[in-house]
């Protein structure tokens, strides 16, 4: 199994911008070139740039959430600043939360690698903890040798 470790996290909120996703669930090729078009549209138009001017950690969150049975998916920052309803409020909840470290060579790899990791291969074979639904996001922290490294934080329960 890969590595990951379990982390008890305080609640947080991520107010990001969103799409939903509409490839099916297990077309994954669908879902990341989705994903992809969606971070080159918020980079390209500035709304990325607008969302990390007014983020309280320089971290880059990539959120996935159900929310009224659509796959939405968030690009967004960690921050206490007020913006236009445009944006969207993402609450984690407080607890354990499933983390798997990596790195890629762009933020769009990163994210694929460690979302193949996590529902791949950790949480089919995990035996004491399950996730139970509620938003998931892999986290962007920096870049070092030519990498973007990161985590993917997942909401987990004890089994």
């Amino acid at each position: 199994m890969a590595a990951y470790t379990l982390e008890e996290k305080d609640s947080f909120i991520i107010l990001g911008i969103g799409t939903e996703l509409k490839s099916d669930y297990t077309d994954y090729a669908g879902m990341n070139k989705e994903k992809e078009n969606f971070w080159r549209a918020v980079e390209q138009d500035g709304r990325l740039d607008a969302l990390k001017v007014i983020a309280t950690i320089d971290y880059i969150f990539a959120v996935n959430e159900l929310v009224n049975h659509k796959r939405m998916y968030y690009a967004g920052v960690i921050t206490e600043a007020s913006v236009p309803e445009e944006h969207s409020v993402i609450q984690f909840p407080k607890g354990q939360y499933l983390v798997i470290k990596g790195e890629g060579k762009t933020a769009d790899e990163l994210s694929s690698k460690l979302t193949g990791i996590a529902f791949g291969q950790v949480l089919p074979e995990a035996e004491n903890f399950a996730y139970v639904g509620g938003p998931n996001a892999t986290v962007e922290m920096g870049q070092r040798d030519g990498f973007v490294y990161g985590e993917m934080w997942i909401p987990v329960v004890k089994k």
